[in-house]
């Protein structure tokens, strides 16, 4: 079968075009042109079967090396027909991301019809025209897309005769006809078919469309550039709820939200008009068996789940009556805790599932079901399997400290995880755990796609630096560096997550594989998802492993200076004075007060006139932070805080890999280094500043991004939603709206910095616009953190005179709510504690215990519930008629 490809794109000097046939990046196709804008090429398809399915994308390539394809998740696509078919000649149109690419993510096509063959003409029609679209929106099960036009075999523009088309992939249309029973030149349109009926129900809002083509060769097939199709659709508009799934409380949950609840959270949401539903990561974070676990975005495995996830009432009861009884008894205890106490719950939820797996393993572990989950998933269960186990064998979950595996070898590990191994029975117990998990999230997931619910997943940016990935695949990551944030709104100080950054050389390598395979996963269970810190993958900022703060990291990778170039702002660059901390007899006394003197004596040591160095043993954060660490009085905190601020008191950073490059230092112009320069040396240390931050950077960080958004975010069909808040450089808006990538909007933190407030009325369609997040204090918090703040905010945001209420009154957070329910942006997604702010009668009294994290804290315990039970929530009738009238009003229904 030959394969001719015809397409008009105009390349620069030194590029090329070629197909990527079949996905397949070593099945390349080579087109040549004369002009550089008409680029033709063919190849022999091999065997092809009647009715295979043939896929393609154009990319462009220089110096044998890709730099651009073609985006989206829909490549270009045929069907082979009958064998009289041998010669298919594709007319193509270059195709980026589909227009209102959101509409063919599974977000908006929750239900995915199943794929099907087009016809297949008799084997005496050897000349053939097949047309193909793209069209999103229809009703599925009552219509499909058809073809109509001025000729008799399509229709002659009757409405109740057009052709209906096959959908060979969502959203993806062709039908092939018999090229001698059109007479063209004809005109056509692509029409909405009643599958009732038959009939046309919707018309293409363009013009006729017009086909001539030259005469077919016998066996010849014409494929005609595929259409992009729109009908008058309306812009969706979703209202939905955000909530960890660990918050959750049932009357039947162990003292912690699983999966089981998140149905019925599902439930809820859907009765209310609500249609999305966004959780926290999921992902297992045991480490180390305590509370410091309770952090979700710190996941030991990008694919395991939690285990305290595990709804309990949906496995075997326990069969013994005394043990129930005990474990029933307990459970009643945990559950009225108004927090979750995260250690007694892992511990009962860990015993609980340890008894029901010994009574039930033999049966499970030979079912069919599982033998299914368990083949498709070895390739991370197993691996993940062994390190839990090898965890609790030793004690600690830092593998570079076990006796035996810290290398990781896939052959010692495929022969501790055997069957015939002794340690079997108690690796193959992670393997039940994580089956019951993937069986009670997949339920969930199912019930929210049935009722047209988004479920809206959270991939973090980082993983734990004792982590199953970080052992079996360390060449995907910097362990020398701790990927952290700059300072902002959060933490003046920078936050420091302590994750391993990315070695992003070795993963462009695999195309992005590791990603590709965590986005797949995700892809299972959910149709929507928030990339956490997008800005991540523009670059990251990274923390050299001596720092505790975030002050001196610097961003990864980025465009350090040399000395001369610092010059050449006017500044007279000095290494040792500004790369070193700078302190004197003023700082000390100033910043130490009456410990000045005990802080000579021991931190540091004098150099010459006023001028002191830190003393080796305390010259950098990690040093110092080992000195305090069974000091936990609160001057000893305060002075051990003091030190890592005067450590961090520097211009420039080292360049991490080039110790004769450098970065100007985050956030200085408020340290003692920055106030020893005259004015004229300010002022050219601000203009290189601004320089390096904001502008220097844009094109290499949009090409950054460029190389790997577009691979992942096109490798599943979810909807994409981007977390860009922080220092955000210009290029990160480029990138988002090329890509369709949703922003988050958040009111209190204006993209624009002339507004001290967000104005809700601009917010981008392509957004989700919430109130607060899991970062930060709720609507009825926030109101109480800065009387002159609110009050700002009531007189000038909100237009409302008088005496500013102390407390958020229920009238007031409505008001907020409906203003964001107006807003333009796609998704308007609350928190839960949010939407109950405009019922006094049942939110929480106690405001400060709504909040769920303190970024500046970097041991927050995570641990806030619900007050009420679900239960009670789906009875509150006058309290969910009023969210679904808001919803309704507001025109997200």
């Amino acid at each position: 079968m030959k394969l001719t490809f015809h397409i008009q794109y105009r390349t620069l000097w030194g590029e090329s075009l070629s197909v990527i046939l079949n996905d397949d990046r070593l099945n390349i196709i080579e087109l040549s042109t004369r002009d550089g804008i008409e680029w033709r090429g063919e190849c022999y398809y091999t065997n092809p079967t009647e009715g295979q399915l043939i896929t393609y994308r154009y990319c462009v390539v220089r110096d044998g090396k890709i730099i651009r394809k073609e985006l989206g998740m829909i490549p270009h696509s045929f069907y082979s027909g009958n064998a009289q078919q041998t010669h298919y000649a594709v007319d193509d149109c270059w195709r980026d991301l589909p227009g209102d690419a959101f509409r063919y993510s599974s977000a908006f096509n929750s239900m995915q019809p199943t794929p099907c063959r087009p016809n297949v003409l008799p084997d005496k029609v050897g000349n053939c025209i097949t047309f193909r679209a793209l069209c999103p929106g229809l009703t599925p099960k009552e219509q499909a897309l058809g073809l109509i036009g001025s000729c008799s075999a399509l229709g002659n523009w009757e409405y109740c005769r057009p052709l209906r088309m096959t959908e060979i992939q969502p959203n993806v249309w062709q039908i092939t006809l018999d090229a001698s029973t059109l007479q063209t030149p004809f005109e056509y349109k692509f029409v909405a078919v009643s599958i009732k009926t038959g009939a046309v129900v919707e018309w293409e809002a363009r013009p006729n469309r017009i086909f001539h083509t030259r005469p077919l060769q016998r066996g010849e097939t014409y494929i005609v550039p595929e259409a992009e199709v729109f009908f008058a659709l309306p812009a969706p508009r979703i209202a939905g709820c955000a909530i960890p799934v660990f918050s959750l409380r049932s009357e039947g949950s162990f003292g912690v939200g699983d999966f089981g609840d998140l149905k019925t959270l599902i439930t809820w949401a859907e009765s209310t008009g609500q249609k999305a539903v966004q959780i926290l990561p999921i992902n297992d974070t045991t480490m180390t068996g305590t509370w410091l676990d309770s952090y979700p975005y710190k996941s030991i495995s990008i694919y395991a789940f939690h285990p305290m996830y595990t709804d309990l009432r949906q496995l075997s009861p326990i069969e013994d009556p005394e043990t129930a009884e005990r474990m029933e008894k307990e459970r009643k205890l945990l559950n009225a805790l108004p927090q979750v106490d995260y250690e007694a719950v892992n511990k009962l939820k860990r015993e609980y599932l340890s008894i029901v797996y010994g009574q039930e393993k033999d049966k499970v572990l030979a079912s069919a079901d599982f033998k299914e989950f368990f083949e498709q998933n070895k390739e991370w269960l197993m691996p993940y399997a062994a390190f839990c186990h090898l965890r609790d064998t030793y004690g600690t979950a830092d593998f570079t400290e076990w006796p035996e595996h810290a290398s990781y070898s896939k052959e010692d590990i495929a022969r501790l995880c055997a069957p015939e191994n002794e340690a079997y029975t108690q690796i193959a117990f992670h393997y039940y755990i994580q089956y019951q998990l993937h069986r009670q999230l997949l339920a969930a997931a199912v019930h929210a796609r049935k009722n047209g619910v988004i479920l809206k997943g959270d991939i973090p940016i980082g993983i734990s630096r004792t982590s199953v990935e970080a052992w079996t695949e360390p060449h995907y990551f910097n362990m020398n560096g701790q990927a952290g944030a700059p300072p902002d709104a959060f933490s003046v100080n920078g936050q420091n997550w302590g994750f391993p950054t990315y070695n992003w050389d070795d993963m462009e390598k695999d195309n992005y594989l590791w990603w590709r395979k965590r986005f797949s996963k995700m892809a299972e269970y959910f149709t929507a998802y928030r990339i956490d810190h997008i800005l991540g993958f523009f670059r990251i900022w990274e923390i050299p492993v001596h720092s505790v703060h975030g002050l001196l990291g610097q961003f990864s990778p980025a465009l350090p200076m040399s000395a001369d170039e610092i010059r050449s702002f006017g500044l007279n660059f000095d290494k040792e004075f500004m790369t070193k901390p700078f302190i004197n007899d003023y700082i000390l006394n100033t910043v130490f007060g009456e410990q000045s003197d005990m802080v000579r004596n021991t931190f540091v040591q004098h150099l010459h006139h006023d001028i002191y160095t830190m003393r080796p043993k305390f010259d950098t954060q990690r040093k110092v932070e080992a000195y305090f660490k069974d000091k936990t009085d609160e001057e000893s905190i305060a002075l051990k805080e003091k030190l890592y601020s005067l450590i961090s008191d520097v211009l420039f950073v080292p360049d991490r890999k080039n110790a004769e490059m450098y970065h100007p230092r985050i956030a200085v112009q408020n340290n003692f280094v920055y106030r020893q320069l005259d004015g004229q040396a300010q002022d050219a240390f601000n203009h290189l500043y601004n320089h390096y931050f904001y502008q220097r950077h844009n094109e290499f960080w949009y090409n950054e991004a460029m190389k790997k958004l577009p691979i992942l975010t096109q490798s599943t069909p979810m909807l994409t939603c981007g977390e860009d808040l922080g220092m955000v450089p210009d290029c990160v808006p480029w990138v988002m709206k090329q890509l369709q990538i949703l922003s988050l909007e958040i009111q209190r933190m204006p993209k624009n910095p002339q507004h001290e407030f967000g104005h809700v009325y601009e917010y981008p369609y392509c957004s989700v616009c919430t109130i607060g997040t899991h970062d930060m204090s709720t609507l009825r918090g926030w109101w109480e953190e800065s009387p002159e703040v609110t009050e700002r905010f009531y007189h000038h945001e909100m237009r409302r005179w008088g005496e500013v209420p102390e407390h958020a009154p229920g009238w007031l957070c409505k008001d907020i709510v409906y203003e964001h329910l107006y807003s333009p942006s796609m998704l308007c997604i609350l928190t839960w504690q949010d939407w109950t702010s405009i019922s006094e009668e049942l939110r929480n009294p106690d405001v400060q215990a709504e909040r769920i994290n303190v970024p500046a804290n970097p041991h927050h315990y995570w641990r806030w519930r619900m007050h009420i039970t679900l239960e009670d929530l789906m009875e509150q009738k006058l309290f969910n008629e009023e969210i679904k009238e808001m919803i309704l009003e507001s025109h997200r229904g």
